[in-house]
């Protein structure tokens, strides 16, 4: 895999305004430069939030057609861990995250590397589901008991985070991998009694009658929302990666001055979009949400937990350190310049 930067420089505090100036073009785009030749590959944002807002409004190909690149939006399933393969067919070049999925993906020599860390709002949003029949009314009653996880990614650390924080021996869990779309299916029907989820399908399980019994928030989780990009695209183009950055960067912060333009971006009425209290909760964490900033070192403490506890529990194979995982665009991107491109 390529050479990831020293870490040196990805955990310095980076403040925005030296990140937009880093960013800034460099003078008209040519006529090269017009053809946008570089395509970059992003997740769908689907019907909600700053990246649905730049696709509906053409953001993003505006801020990247002076560097001579655009977007192209693929059509994902829910988690980054269930994406790997796009990364590994060059079918995708970056997405949103958390850092347990990153860490699994290393861990495959999946070549992607973290860019940016926002800290998550609504960690309530994510826990354990057990199903009503199951019995299970608190983490303690998960022994043994079948639940299901996205392997290496959220879903396993929540449930091991939980069980360890509740002194369940990991090993009376069984802990069965299905990514979200399968697990669905198997907690509906019964063929799991818990599943550990997140975002939308966690929220519509929850709806049909899950019973809660941890959170992200209950248990600690540090497992920190991020953007990682396709090492190889990091490497060749950090000046649109960067300005990719930038560019979500001052869309959250719209999001957070105007939450309401941020929710039913493309869809008022049908099954993308929310209603009543649903799309109450989803406004009112849009005025909280994070900006996404450089690495800082309480960053890169929390990451190397979450890695730690994978290698514990031999999710992992081989131990992984933070300055394996982040990357130092901004270092890159100095480089890049420097060198005329």
């Amino acid at each position: 895999m390529p050479r990831t930067p020293k870490l040196s420089h990805a955990l310095a505090v980076v403040p925005l305004l030296a990140l937009a100036a880093a960013c800034g073009g460099t003078g008209a785009a040519t006529e090269a430069d017009s053809d946008a030749s570089f395509v970059l590959k992003v997740t769908d944002p689907g019907n909600a939030g700053p990246l649905a807002v730049g696709k509906r409004d053409g953001t993003f190909d505006k801020a990247l057609a002076p560097l001579g690149a655009r977007i192209e939006w693929v059509e994902s399933t829910p988690g980054f861990s269930s994406n790997l393969k796009l990364f590994n067919t060059k079918q995708l070049d970056v997405s949103d995250g958390a850092y347990s999925p990153v860490v699994g993906a290393l861990s495959k020599d999946v070549g992607v590397r973290i860019v940016s860390v926002a800290d998550p709002v609504g960690k309530d949003q994510n826990g354990i589901l057990a199903t009503p029949q199951s019995g299970i009314h608190s983490v303690r009653d998960l022994a043994g008991k079948r639940i299901a996880v996205n392997p290496a990614g959220k879903g396993e650390y929540i449930t091991l985070k939980a069980l360890t924080q509740a002194g369940v021996p990991v090993d009376r869990v069984e802990r069965v991998p299905l990514q979200q779309a399968d697990a669905t299916s198997a907690f509906s029907t019964g063929k799991v009694d818990a599943w550990a989820s997140f975002n939308d399908p966690y929220q519509e399980a929850k709806a049909a009658g899950g019973v809660e019994i941890a959170t992200e928030q209950s248990i600690g989780s540090v497992d920190n929302t991020i953007t990682a990009f396709r090492t190889e695209v990091l490497d060749a183009r950090p000046d649109v990666a960067a300005k990719y950055l930038e560019t979500v960067q001052e869309l959250t912060r719209q999001q957070r001055a105007h939450p309401a333009d941020f929710e039913n971006v493309f869809d008022k009425a049908g099954p993308r979009a929310l209603s009543g209290a649903r799309l109450d909760r989803a406004v009112a964490l849009d005025a909280q949400a994070a900006v996404p900033r450089y690495p800082t070192p309480q960053d890169a403490r929390d990451l190397e937990s979450v890695a730690e506890l994978f290698s514990q529990y031999h999710v992992i194979q081989h131990k992984i350190t933070a300055a394996d995982v982040f990357y130092d665009l901004p270092a890159k991107l100095a480089e890049y310049r420097k060198a005329g491109k």
